[in-house]
């Protein structure tokens, strides 16, 4: 009983040190597990922002809105131009680091990456992807 407790809380990992600097988000390490919007010359990495229309207000509030609404998702840190989520799997509590990040401009950048392990199976790319489909379609029913 005691390893198995040991090796599901393994699975969190240790904290990373993210954020913003220089109106950039953290790259994304050489393994596949990691997606950024400001990945732009990583064909294996990169994955488009979200656009939005409107004020930078309305969409923080709109994406929060939609975290909120999300299975397993804790949201750490919220401020005007900055949003960091942890997602924790289902069955092996693996936990995945996002950040969402408001410049200037009306997009959403995002970076989302495994704490642990190589691959994840897309599931990165897959919930950043889910998040802007939700996103559009919150904006098409404003």
């Amino acid at each position: 009983m005691l390893m198995m407790v040991t090796i599901i809380a393994g699975c969190a990992g240790r904290v990373p040190t993210l954020g913003v600097e220089n109106d950039r988000l953290a790259p994304c390490p050489d393994s596949p597990n990691c997606v950024n919007t400001q990945a732009q010359a990583d064909d294996k990495h990169f994955i488009a922002p979200i656009k939005y229309t409107g004020t930078k207000e309305a969409a923080r509030l709109r994406l929060l809105e939609i975290i909120r609404n999300t299975s397993r998702a804790h949201i750490l840190s919220s401020t005007e131009d900055y949003i960091r989520v942890e997602y924790t799997s289902l069955l092996f509590r693996f936990v995945d680091d996002v950040e969402f990040y408001f410049p200037e401009e009306p997009v959403i950048h995002v970076r989302s990456a495994s704490r642990l392990g190589y691959s994840d199976l897309g599931v990165n790319r897959r919930r950043v992807e889910d998040i802007r489909e939700r996103f559009s379609a919150a904006d098409v029913d404003r």
